[in-house]
């Protein structure tokens, strides 16, 4: 799924105060990013998609990853001619990966050090 545009970070402490009703007790997000209407939530427990559905963004549909459930991940670095930036994360029990696509906005190193910080607990 490719995303046109400026993928950009959001302050954890905005996206702790937007996202409020998904949070568990005593949740900390830790980064956030977003992705033209979809959003990825780094949080001390888990992982959360946002993504934001249909012409309206009206309807939206929230993915919630535990750390523990992530069994590799691989992010590819933007090109020449590619100026896109791509993450790619397996679940366990499932055989595709989630893709999300970065533009040139987001330091898709900062992402794998984040997700590496989680993942490797």
């Amino acid at each position: 799924m490719a995303l046109f545009g400026n993928a950009h970070t959001v302050d954890p402490a905005s996206a702790q105060q937007d996202y409020a009703r998904l949070l568990g007790h005593g949740e900390q997000v830790h980064a956030a990013f977003l992705l033209i209407r979809d959003t990825i939530l780094f949080t001390d427990r888990r992982l959360i998609l946002i993504d934001k559905q249909g012409i309206t963004g009206k309807k939206t549909e929230y993915h919630s990853v535990p750390y523990r459930s992530i069994t590799h991940f691989a992010v590819e670095t933007a090109g020449t001619f590619d100026l896109d930036a791509e993450l790619k994360i397996w679940i366990s029990g499932s055989q595709l990966p989630i893709q999300k696509t970065f533009t040139k906005g987001v330091d898709i190193y900062e992402v794998q050090a984040i997700l590496t910080q989680f993942v490797a607990r």
